[in-house]
């Protein structure tokens, strides 16, 4: 089935390009801003920063060339409690894959408790929510609608077209992450319960989406690696696994300040879906005795593999985020995750 009016031409791109990406095998979508969609990528990270509550939003563009809307939105809220050790989350995600007209909302909670304190700190995650999952079967033109001559026909399709379009199911998760003095290293498996995804009965499970990521902080100019006065380079890399679609980025930002400059690689593993990531990131109003902050963000996924950039235009992101509050007790000489953003 192919989508009305869509050109024969864009619509093989179409199929290579979800061939390629694994969106056809219920692939989850991964933002180049990682580090600004924290409790997305590990639900661990919930609490994970200096004040004591934090919103961040993100936005991604994928594919602006193509026709369709492939576009994906997260927001979060999360916040530290005192008496818990911990911090608790709400998050937010919507999806939108035009090419296929399937549309994902899910509402999760998370939670988090840290052990340690000073140059070590563990955090393990829990996260758990409800997805609504629609697709409208209208939008499609099947095969016994196409004329080998004249294309679309107009007629009626002798197709089943399943009965229900919309359905709600639980998903869970859970993650760990660990900060040693300049490195962070954490793991993520969401999906634990493999959700049946499927319209029509039969079973399609969700499966595990694996993540695992690290970063290192190194001063330039500092003793103290944690000396916000200073410049640092944190390099980080993060692999993500789901069903047979991997990914793996690599790269490295530049930090002085409240300005963040980062240069990323990705590749499927494969050679099929390469791409450079350039990232800009302002940290502005900024008031650091009550660590308050709102940082701006932007970046662009240049392809350079299989899937050319000149199809594609790229894909494009921004965040905002904000940040505020007083720590909880004896956590000032504590790292958090937040050090290697």
């Amino acid at each position: 089935m192919i989508r009305r009016g869509l050109p024969v031409k864009k619509f093989i791109l179409i199929l290579t390009l979800t061939a390629l990406s694994g969106l056809a095998k219920a692939q989850d979508y991964i933002y180049s801003q990682f580090y600004n969609a924290p409790v997305y990528l590990n639900p661990a990270l919930t609490g994970q920063f200096k004040g004591a509550f934090r919103m961040n939003m993100i936005y991604r563009n994928q594919w602006s060339g193509m026709e369709g809307d492939l576009s994906y939105l997260t927001a979060s809220a999360d916040y530290q409690f005192k008496n818990i050790n911990g911090g608790v989350g709400l998050m937010v995600n919507s999806s939108n894959e035009g090419t296929a007209y399937l549309k994902k909302n899910n509402l999760a909670g998370t939670y988090s408790y840290n052990v340690g304190g000073g140059r070590f700190m563990a955090s393990f995650g829990l996260q758990a929510g409800i997805t609504n999952s629609s697709v409208d079967f209208s939008k499609f033109v099947f095969s016994d609608q196409i004329d080998p001559r004249t294309g679309f026909g107009g007629y009626a399709s002798m197709a089943e077209i399943p009965v229900n379009n919309s359905k709600y199911y639980f998903d869970a998760g859970a993650g760990v992450n660990l900060v040693m003095g300049n490195a962070m290293v954490g793991a993520s498996m969401l999906h634990l319960n493999k959700p049946n995804e499927s319209f029509t009965g039969s079973s399609l499970p969700t499966p595990v989406r694996t993540a695992i990521h690290a970063s290192y902080r190194y001063a330039l100019d500092r003793y103290d690696p944690y000396d916000e006065g200073g410049s640092f380079l944190i390099p980080s890399v993060i692999y993500y696994k789901q069903a047979q679609a991997t990914s793996l980025s690599a790269g490295l930002q530049f930090k002085k300040r409240g300005v963040n400059a980062g240069l990323w690689y990705r590749s499927t593993g494969k050679g099929a879906n390469e791409s450079l990531v350039l990232s800009l990131i302002f940290d502005i109003f900024t008031n650091p005795f009550k660590n308050q902050k709102v940082r701006l963000g932007v970046s662009h996924d240049a392809s350079t593999g299989k899937v050319s950039y000149g199809n594609t235009s790229g894909s494009s992101e921004v965040s905002v985020g904000f940040e505020t509050g007083e720590p909880r007790e004896n956590s000032f000489s504590d790292v958090k995750c937040y050090d290697f953003y």
